[in-house]
């Protein structure tokens, strides 16, 4: 069955990656919405769009009138990153983006079958306290930590009732894969260091987080395809799942792979704050840009807020091993979505990736 994709959010992790999988398949027509224009749209229809401006929203609505599937993958983020996850302003802006394009959205698309919206760990509360180990999706932190995942929940529930379309929600872990300017994507930061390091002479990349504690991650594709799958199953009709590559990773051990795939030896141990030490050399990087003839921007532009996010989750300060943060994934598998990745090798196509479309210097 033919379907028609609208993809909000498209220059972010998810939703660029969405926008690759699902423009290749031939069944699928796919729009795509965000304020700057994806570096490639693969064939998508794209509208520049600001989400918090509910005139401009209301305005395009009758532009996407053939539209059968949401993936809802837009993000607001407070500068101060980790800070603003429990900021009353950042929930508000957040619910009143998905409400300012649902509600218009609704209205027109009268062909509507399936709505996907993305949440993530911190529907366990990981920021605030350690894991119940697995996490499953039966067990949130709904009616104890604000967050917006509940406000943009709640939300489509309420609308839900009595119509014809349908919603999944997805809960991936530590998202990894091609993205510029991201709030949450470890790559651009770790690229970034890697290549002043060796700007700066050195052979060998240095772990910079903490002390290490089992964790797990998501290449962005695969969830791209889990986000897909969730629109055409009747399985994830109205259901909520975790998403991970299927394996788990500890930061040291998977670091050799990380030096690797960036052209260096693995170094020591030696913590350093990516966000204070690295986010200022931008007349440095500058100079690495034109050495090499790259793309990808200021670290600003390319980077985002991601120097702050690849401190937290390596646990930059850490000194003792963290408490486990691991998910269950039963229930997606059971559901009937079975595709796995090695994690290390998830980091080497990423950082691949971003090489050859000359974001970062080659290996």
């Amino acid at each position: 069955m033919r379907k028609t994709v609208l993809v909000a959010g498209a220059t972010g992790l998810v939703g660029y990656a969405c926008l690759k999988q699902l423009a290749a398949q031939p069944e699928c027509e796919v729009i795509a919405l965000s304020r700057r224009r994806p570096d490639n749209t693969f064939g998508a229809r794209w509208h520049p769009l600001d989400l918090a401006d509910r005139a401009a929203c209301a305005a395009l609505a009758p532009q996407l009138a053939g539209v059968t599937h949401l993936v809802y993958a837009a993000l607001h983020e407070q500068p101060g990153l980790v800070a603003g996850w429990r900021e009353d302003e950042q929930i508000a802006r957040n619910e009143a983006m998905l409400r300012n394009l649902f509600e218009p959205l609704e209205q027109v698309a009268r062909g509507l079958r399936h709505v996907a919206l993305l949440q993530g760990t911190k529907a366990y509360g990981v920021h605030v306290r350690p894991l119940q180990v697995p996490a499953r999706e039966n067990r949130s932190e709904m009616h104890e930590q604000p967050n917006f995942y509940w406000n943009q929940e709640r939300f489509i529930r309420s609308r839900q009732p009595g119509k014809a379309w349908r919603w999944t929600i997805l809960r991936p872990v530590l998202i990894v894969g091609d993205s510029v300017g991201s709030a949450m994507n470890v790559i651009p930061a770790l690229g970034v260091y890697a290549a002043l390091m060796r700007r700066d002479g050195k052979a060998a990349l240095d772990y910079p987080g903490g002390v290490g504690r089992v964790a797990q991650a998501v290449d962005a594709d695969l969830l791209a395809r889990a986000i897909a799958w969730s629109g055409d199953s009747e399985k994830a009709a109205n259901e909520i799942f975790n998403v991970t590559n299927g394996d788990v990773f500890v930061w040291p051990n998977v670091w050799p792979a990380i030096a690797d795939a960036l052209g260096m030896a693995p170094g020591t141990h030696r913590p350093l704050a990516l966000d204070r030490e690295i986010r200022p050399r931008e007349s440095e990087w500058a100079a690495t840009r034109a050495q090499y003839g790259l793309a990808s921007g200021t670290l600003k532009e390319f980077v985002g807020l991601s120097f702050e996010y690849a401190d937290y989750t390596m646990g930059y300060g850490r000194t003792e091993p963290g408490p486990p943060a691991l998910v269950s994934t039963i229930k997606l598998m059971q559901a009937g979505f079975t595709e796995v990745m090695d994690t290390e090798a998830m980091f080497a196509k990423a950082f691949t990736e971003m090489q050859a479309k000359k974001l970062l210097p080659p290996r």
